[in-house]
């Protein structure tokens, strides 16, 4: 059987590439995969599958025509607090697989916020007509229920996602602390300094090395660049693309400072410190579900000095998870895996 895989894939966003990443070892033997893609030739490359182009009407219509089933392939698909058209784009191709006959799975999905009545009527019909639905976080859970829609909850599939190792890694000075940061309107330049400062003064009370961890290079780059100029003998910049090299990275890390929800999640599946700054209301929910310390960037505190006290508080004291935690998290994130299952039933 062929399944047509969409999602934020190729668009250079290593949470989303380790989303596809996970999909791929999730999908049963039997099926072979078509993956809608922002750059189909780098995504042919990197995971030895059929690509095309995630926007070319005509492409996608013919692949369509050769495919039993149509996946929604993770992550924040349906919300319209960044963009009303990603809501629409998603849930028209969905309308037309399943007006095609196609078998289509809604696959570890995080919904909302959807602010629109409109987006919000949309995502329910399309909810409505999959074959079977499962999503990643408790708020999403409460939209599909709400909507009487039967589901599946487990936790984010990157959890069990393959770690490779990582060329160079433990050549670096030891230890070391990553730190993955992101482009926000509230991260404005004044509350960038403050983190760098802090930053300074923290691996100065450490001696940690710092990897500055780029998940999507052409919005993080500039960050990482700007921090590493301060710390130009103690850090180094890290840009990899395969998302189970990336996951491996966190094996060699005591702790992580992370906006990236998928760092947070990479760190503590690989037995990492966390300390989170969160911009998105998923991030504020791990936080909770994990009892992971941290602050909303919209609270960032000002002085620069109480930031690094705290870091380096948890850097000395923090805990990670339990190795019983997170196995757990794995196992149950592999529910994901039988979801799929149900393609073959």
């Amino acid at each position: 059987m062929r399944a047509i895989l969409s999602g934020y894939y190729g668009k250079g966003n290593s949470g989303d590439e380790a989303l596809l990443a996970s999909l791929l070892q999730m999908l049963p033997d039997n099926i072979q995969p078509y993956v809608l893609s922002g750059n189909p030739i780098e995504t042919q490359k990197q995971y030895q599958v059929e690509a095309g182009d995630r926007l070319n009407t005509f492409t996608i219509l013919q692949a369509m025509k050769r495919s039993d089933i149509f996946i929604w392939g993770g992550g924040s698909l349906i919300q319209d607090a960044t963009s009303i058209a990603s809501p629409f784009y998603y849930a028209g191709l969905m309308g037309i697989a399943q007006k095609m006959g196609l078998k289509t799975i809604a696959w570890a999905q995080g919904i909302g916020p959807l602010h629109h009545q409109s987006t919000q009527f949309l995502a329910k019909q399309c909810f409505k007509g999959c074959t079977a639905v499962s999503v990643r976080d408790a708020n999403s859970a409460k939209i599909v229920a709400k909507w009487e829609i039967p589901f599946t909850l487990a936790p984010d599939p990157v959890w069990a996602l393959e770690s490779s190792s990582v060329p160079g890694l433990w050549d670096l000075p030891a230890p070391r602390v990553a730190v993955c940061l992101r482009p926000h309107p509230q991260l404005t330049p004044a509350r960038l300094a403050i983190l760098t400062e802090a930053l300074v003064s923290f691996q100065k009370a450490t001696k940690a090395f710092i990897l500055l961890l780029p998940f999507q290079p052409i919005k993080d780059l500039k960050i990482a660049e700007s921090i590493h100029n301060k710390l130009p003998n103690h850090s180094k910049i890290l840009t990899i693309e395969d998302p189970r090299v990336l996951k491996g990275v966190f094996r060699g890390v005591e702790m992580v400072i992370g906006m990236r929800f998928h760092s947070l999640i990479m760190g503590s599946a690989e037995e990492c410190r966390c300390f989170a700054i969160s911009y998105d209301p998923k991030v504020s929910q791990l936080m909770t579900e994990l009892e992971m310390p941290g602050w909303e960037l919209a609270e960032l505190p000002e002085d620069a000095n109480l930031i690094s006290k705290m870091w380096i508080e948890n850097y000395a004291n923090g805990d990670a998870l339990f190795p019983e935690r997170i196995n757990f998290l794995r196992e149950r994130s592999l529910i994901h895996q039988e979801v799929l299952s149900s393609i073959n039933n």
